[in-house]
């Protein structure tokens, strides 16, 4: 099977829920940015054989069959949504790239679209007459209450168990801060949207406004804050994969970055944040790749305590992890997050004009957890 390789990525700045783009659907945030991405690569929406696009919280539907049909791709276009929640994003990425290194495409659009600004209000229909809806807040990740924990609860318990202390995250946290308030790239990744040319939520955070916060969940010393978790938050996040055929095509094909593998794993339901150390561990093991084999390293970090537990359970260099932040700096727009850690990942490696590869690895509820390699070789 050939190699599938991503010629663009483009994303939207990060903002929080109901912030300058909560006025903006999902599927609209994601036309935005098929868009741009096109635009980026010189490709005509009539060479795009499919739309693969990550979403959890629209509803049901399809946006990524909205977002197709909102950004001009010819009516003749499918377009698939898919929902694995926080992993949606990237497993759409490496769907797209299955589906074109089986032959079965040359040109896919993929990522995710989110906005938890605009998700539906959940309701249950009533059983019997004369009863009322029944509000809830999120489906079950696991069809056994005991081990379906709120995804806060979850981190908590997982700090406890590790004893990793309130003040560890929160300097985890002041970290992300300080490295994307430095970020001089960020701006090759977005698209414009709403009048928002950056990531809405990043600042200046200190230790000691961090040691005011409240604690969500969990006790005074393990426990977590507003600062150590990520804030609900809209985006989108679209790359355009090709096929070998259509990478020999390109005048420049410095810009072609290999998907050299993906790893979709499950693993405790309780303890959803560790499954990213077994889709890392699987990547390498199948690639033969060890952890410093990766120059750049983007992590998702829905929790402060997550993100540092998978780095030190996978061995990584925390120096090439989320150098230039991560979500706890930006947001976290769940069907998004993925394929927004791919796009930013895309944007290092060719930025470096050398050889180099790059791993991605995010958590989802239900004890998922998904991992990419991506290379870059030929750089002329």
């Amino acid at each position: 099977m050939s190699e599938a390789y991503i010629i663009a990525a483009k994303r939207t700045p990060v903002a929080p829920r109901g912030g300058r783009l909560s006025r903006v659907e999902a599927w609209q945030l994601g036309a935005e940015t098929i868009r741009a991405v096109l635009d980026d690569a010189g490709m005509q929406g009539n060479l795009v054989d499919a739309v693969i696009m990550g979403n959890a919280l629209y509803g049901g539907g399809n946006p990524a069959r909205m977002a197709a049909l909102e950004a001009g791709l010819p009516e003749t276009v499918p377009a698939l949504t898919v929902d694995t929640q926080c992993c949606s994003g990237l497993d759409a990425i490496a769907l797209a790239a299955s589906r074109i290194s089986a032959g079965e495409a040359d040109v896919i659009l993929a990522g995710g679209l989110e906005s938890y600004s605009r998700a539906p209000i959940r309701q249950r229909r009533p059983l019997d007459e004369g009863d009322i809806p029944e509000s809830y807040e999120r489906p079950p990740f696991s069809p056994w209450p005991s081990r379906d924990p709120d995804m806060l609860a979850s981190a908590a318990a997982l700090a406890a168990a590790r004893g990793i202390e309130r003040s560890g995250q929160e300097a985890y946290a002041v970290e992300s801060h300080r490295r994307a308030g430095l970020d001089a790239y960020a701006a090759e990744e977005l698209v414009l949207v709403a009048g928002l040319d950056r990531d809405a939520f990043t600042r200046a955070m200190t230790l000691k406004t961090c040691a005011r916060l409240p604690v969500l969940a969990g006790d005074a010393t393990c426990g977590l804050t507003a600062a150590t978790t990520a804030v609900e938050a809209d985006a989108a996040a679209v790359v355009l994969v090709v096929s070998e055929r259509v990478r020999a095509t390109l005048k420049n094909r410095g810009t072609a970055v290999a998907i050299s593998g993906s790893a979709s794993v499950g693993g405790n339901p309780e303890m959803p944040a560790l499954s990213p150390i077994t889709a890392i561990d699987k990547v390498c093991h199948d690639g033969e790749w060890a952890a410093d084999d990766f120059e750049s390293i983007e992590m998702m970090e829905a929790f402060a305590v997550q993100a540092m537990v998978c780095i030190d359970g996978a061995g990584l260099d925390p120096s090439r992890v989320n150098a230039r932040g991560g979500a706890l700096a930006r947001g976290h727009p769940i069907g998004a997050s993925g394929a927004i850690l791919a796009v930013r990942l895309w944007h290092d490696l060719v930025r470096r004009d050398e050889p180099g590869r790059g791993l991605a690895a995010i958590a989802a509820a239900g004890g998922l957890g998904s991992a990419m390699v991506l290379r870059r070789e030929d750089t002329r």
